[in-house]
């Protein structure tokens, strides 16, 4: 069917920025080299610019870097608030949506993942110092949510078994891709519900 006016817009709208097609670019080759192991005209070759054209949008490597993992780290953070503020008072609901959302994320974003994993150290002191700030407040987000599910648990207990949700969530590099993404999505969520609300003797 011929786009009306209202959906040529929408669909420009939706069209990434040249700076965004960047940052995507740029994770993908960090994730499958290596932050040092890429440079600048690999990024522009990937995007179909010249190398130098990349610094129209950004001022090095290592500042394509910094945007790309804050900007992981605001976003999950942000994300995290929305949905257990929208799931009310009911902590098994804001449970499940904490997962959901982390799920979705991590089908949606293996490369990043994978970039924050191994290439958080190649960041100024700063900003690796900003991005840690940033992801503690979104443990805690998991962590008062479980302490709620599990009132007799530490909170040192809680915050062990979030990050251990994290890590079988965000497996997304080694496992996504070996099912159809609705079944990977219903496989992760299931096994996080599981291991979120198992007891603990």
């Amino acid at each position: 069917m011929p786009s009306t006016p209202d959906t040529a817009l929408s669909d420009d709208a939706a069209r990434p920025s040249r700076r965004e097609q960047i940052l995507r670019a740029a994770a993908q080759l960090f994730a499958e080299r290596g932050a040092r192991a890429v440079g600048v005209d690999d990024v522009g070759a990937a995007v179909g610019v010249t190398g130098p054209a990349i610094y129209r949008h950004f001022a090095s490597k290592d500042a394509m870097l910094a945007e790309m993992l804050l900007r992981i780290s605001e976003r999950l953070l942000a994300g995290s608030a929305e949905v257990v503020a929208a799931a009310g008072d009911d902590a098994a609901g804001q449970l499940r949506a904490l997962i959901a959302f982390q799920v979705e994320f991590a089908l949606d974003n293996p490369a990043l993942i994978t970039v924050q994993d191994r290439d958080l150290g190649v960041l100024s002191e700063p900003d690796a110092r900003r991005v840690r700030q940033l992801q503690r407040r979104y443990v805690e987000e998991w962590v008062g949510v479980l302490a709620r599910l599990h009132p007799g648990a530490s909170t040192a207990a809680c915050r062990a078994r979030a990050h251990a949700l994290f890590g079988l969530i965000n497996s997304t590099p080694h496992s996504a891709g070996r099912l159809a993404r609705p079944a990977m999505a219903r496989l992760l969520t299931g096994m996080a519900e599981a291991a979120a609300t198992a007891p603990v003797s």
